[in-house]
């Protein structure tokens, strides 16, 4: 999405239970797997509500991961298709089944319909450890107050009042509060704290701006700071022992058949669409607790949110109007009103984000008799070619794909210069592999740079890889100076910024040359001016 509005944060925490082996033969009693349909935002959801426990769009790495309660980047071993094929699983188990009972039973799931075949194994991963400074600063708690943090205002620095909560539920999730991810990036974070209790206290921190390097930041908190000088805690980076899952062997699962109630077509519950005020800027979505949708956009905007952030190069066709009215959307969608507020993987404030796009989709179909078909043409992108190669040959124990973090190396160059804010290792990976995670169409999982143009692979060079690259997102160059067409920033002075061109050349030895390719668009074959009365 381009703009976001955060409509207040709280964050119900719990402690995760730890894995454990089990003699027990639990089952699911009943199990149904099908094949995940298109999905704007590919990534697992799961619910257990009613004796229901739903999976839906998970990768068998997904399932094993959960199973044995690990982060996905610890299945190590397997086939491709561990991270490639989706699936949506529903089962029952008795309603008042525990976190450990149904890692149980899904592990029970996964050799009955996947035949798989795994042990349990140790990894060296960085994190960041929560250790005590000199003097804690956290009040016990009386445990009268509800369990979570929440901000009574969002502004700048946030204040976060927490309350009846565990060390370990707080550092939990700590990640997932505002601001927080942009200072400790992709790594975990343990406890080392050993404090015991829960505790009730206040912290705020400053909202990271990438564009500005953080020593040259005046009257700004960070996280780290706000902490140890606020809470008497401290942040370190250092390496911990995890746990990891390798896979032995593994088959694919025949899907079922019949008809899941999740492939139901689905529409909002009430919606409203009409022009905005003319002095109304748009690209701004804000999802409210309860499921309210408030969108307000160009149609042609629309549509780009409707397919899932689908790169403007490739939405083609279309009268002018689609670009020049800005519409307001506001729809009632359906929310889980007790889970938390904020992000949840995919899920925002309760809502769905892929179902809201589907409803979103209707709508534009419904009102605007939008008609649209998917085809391969031409249209301008980049090719792939070389400079001065300077490519790690791939470790193939490794199944191909890109995540976030350090190489081989362990080196982390955002935390000397966090402005070059994005860091990104692909294992195992062709070249022609790697163009495209540049600019992946929509449905498709982690691409390289959000909304960057199409990439194809003119190299030439074949053979897998193992590629490292940083660079800074095209929004903070923006914001300190508009990149050249062949990838130079156009501020005067040093300022840390890299471009994906500069860190293609100077890192890899690889070019961007700016050309036509042929990669499959959406193309617009009718839509009407106005939509059809509210």
């Amino acid at each position: 999405m381009r703009a976001f509005a955060f409509i207040g944060y709280a964050a119900f925490l719990s402690g995760a239970l730890p894995a454990q082996s089990s003699d027990v033969k639990a089952k699911f009693a009943t199990i149904e797997i099908h094949a995940s349909g298109p999905n704007t935002v590919p990534r697992m959801r799961s619910i257990f509500s009613g004796g229901r426990y739903e999976l839906g769009n998970a990768t068998a790495a997904d399932l094993i991961a959960t199973a044995w309660d690990v982060d996905t980047d610890a299945v190590a071993g397997g086939p491709d298709w561990l991270d490639a094929d989706r699936f949506d699983v529903i089962a029952t188990a008795p309603s008042g089944s525990t976190p450990e009972m149904l890692r149980i039973m899904l592990r029970a799931l996964l050799d009955d319909r996947f035949h798989l075949v795994a042990h349990e194994d140790k990894r060296t991963r960085p994190v960041y450890a929560m250790t005590v400074a000199k003097t804690v600063r956290l009040k016990q708690s009386g445990g009268t107050e509800e369990t979570g943090c929440r901000t009574p205002q969002f502004r700048d620095p946030i204040l976060f009042e927490c309350r009846n909560l565990t060390m370990a539920a707080f550092i939990d999730g700590l990640p997932r509060m505002p601001g927080a991810s942009a200072y400790l990036f992709n790594y975990r974070v343990v406890d080392q704290t050993r404090l015991k209790g829960v505790w009730d206290f206040n912290v705020k921190w400053s909202m990271p701006n990438p564009a500005v390097p953080r020593q040259a930041l005046r009257n700004n908190i960070t996280l780290f700071d706000a902490l140890e000088k606020q809470l008497g805690l401290k942040l370190v980076r250092t390496k911990v022992s995890t746990a990891a899952i390798v896979v032995d062997s593994v088959r694919k699962p025949t899907v079922d058949v019949t008809e899941s109630g999740s492939s139901k077509p689905v529409a909002f519950e009430v919606a409203s669409i009409k022009p905005a005020d003319p002095e109304t800027r748009g690209g701004n979505v804000v999802i409210e607790r309860g499921g309210r949708v408030s969108i307000t956009m160009t149609l042609k905007d629309l549509v780009w949110e409707a397919w899932g952030n689908l790169n403007t190069e490739r939405i083609v066709g279309g009268p002018s109007f689609m670009d020049t009215t800005i519409w307001v959307v506001v729809a009632k969608a359906p929310a889980k009103d007790d889970g938390p507020a904020g992000w949840v993987g995919p899920v925002w404030n309760g809502v769905d984000l892929n179902t809201m796009r589907m409803m979103l989709r209707a709508l534009l179909v419904d009102r605007f008799k939008l008609s649209v078909h998917m085809e391969d043409r031409q249209v301008a992108g980049y090719a792939l070619v070389v400079a001065k190669p300077k490519l790690r040959k791939a470790d193939s124990s490794n199944r191909p794909g890109c995540r976030n973090g350090p190489g081989i190396d362990g080196k982390d160059p955002r935390i000397a210069n966090p402005v070059a804010s994005t860091l990104v290792t692909c294992r195992n990976m062709t070249l022609a592999q790697f163009a495209g995670a540049l600019s992946k169409p929509t449905g498709e999982e982690n691409p390289i740079v959000f909304n960057f143009p199409p990439v194809v692979d003119e190299t030439g060079i074949e053979g897998r890889f193992d590629l490292t690259l940083n660079f800074t997102p095209a929004r903070v160059l923006r914001a300190v100076g508009t990149p050249a067409p062949d990838g130079t920033a156009a501020a005067s002075e040093p300022d840390g910024t890299i471009t994906i061109f500069e860190a293609l050349r100077h890192q890899l030895g690889l070019k961007l040359e700016s050309r036509k390719v042929t990669v499959s668009v959406l193309v617009i074959d009718h839509v009407d001016e106005r939509p059809s009365a509210n």
